[in-house]
């Protein structure tokens, strides 16, 4: 019998250099694409998939995270005060209940897999979640919503996945896959960063993942992969012979905010989604001829 998928793990221990220096003293989690941080857009994806409890792997200087989470009993009174309505139910809504969020520490930067074992005794025997922040899915049903979805026809493993093009392969983790659909993969193996010409596919793993909880258990023996760091990949790749394995190609289109380029596409594509500033907003890109 397939258990609920109830946690979700959430790394966010990195330090965002890419984008110094707004990440000097505010965690890159906390960059917002139109008026939400990054962070909450992933809290809400996971929620809406039914998710209940939230596990942050968090470092130094992450304390705004937090704190965003948090009640603001003045600020909400202030805004009560003021009848600014709107803005208060913004507030509210990016609060988490007591007991539902807990903060371990990731003490030294070994990789994402070593971020996720960090979460082992607060995930415990369970499957659960793991959702890369960077990644930001548009689409009208949640990307993790669609993953559920997947897990209780399939039970075991299952990762949000994308084509990519040839030359990309070696920023991603592929699948080597044995049955596809076109929509659903059925994997037979993983393999973390390939070469181009060494690629089984172009099928790539984007930050969405349901795993077992027997991934830790791999993940123990910290065996460093690719780039020297401990891979999410190499623990994951062990379970297949043991446990169901599927990549799903979501509906949606996936923004990778790690980088300059595609965090300010992400703000334009959910600017323009916007009720309230899409007019404006799209008028103000007609004049600038884009």
């Amino acid at each position: 019998m397939k258990k609920t998928l109830r946690k979700a793990v959430l790394p966010v221990a990195g330090l965002g250099t890419r984008f110094l220096p707004a990440t000097k003293a505010m965690p890159k989690e906390m960059l917002p694409v139109v008026d939400k941080p990054l962070i909450q857009y992933a809290v809400e994806e996971a929620q809406a998939a039914g998710i209940e409890d939230f596990i942050f792997v968090t470092g130094r200087g992450k304390g705004a995270l937090e704190d965003h989470f948090d009640r603001s009993i003045g600020l909400e009174q202030m805004l009560r005060d003021a009848g600014k309505t709107e803005q208060l139910e913004a507030l509210m809504s990016a609060q988490l209940a007591s007991g539902r969020v807990a903060y371990t520490r990731q003490q030294e930067p070994l990789g994402l897999g070593h971020a996720v074992w960090c979460a082992r005794e607060l995930v415990g025997c369970e499957p659960f979640a793991v959702i890369l922040p960077d990644d930001l899915v548009q689409s009208k049903v949640p990307c993790l919503k669609q993953m559920v979805e997947v897990y209780e026809e399939t039970g075991g493993n299952v990762v949000g996945v994308m084509d990519v093009k040839p030359e990309e392969t070696g920023r991603y983790g592929i699948l080597d896959v044995a049955d596809d659909d076109g929509r659903l993969a059925t994997v037979k193996g993983l393999v973390e960063k390939p070469d181009p010409k060494d690629a089984p596919s172009t099928l790539s793993i984007i930050g969405r993942y349901i795993l077992m909880p027997e991934v830790f258990d791999y993940l123990a023996e910290k065996q460093k992969g690719a780039g020297g760091e401990i891979q999410l990949t190499d623990a994951m790749a062990k379970l297949i012979d043991h446990q169901p394995f599927h990549g799903l190609r979501f509906e949606g289109t996936r923004f990778d905010c790690g980088n300059k380029a595609g965090f300010l596409a992400a703000n334009v594509s959910f600017a323009l989604e916007r009720e309230d500033i899409a007019p404006e907003f799209r008028s103000y890109l007609k004049e600038m001829d884009i």
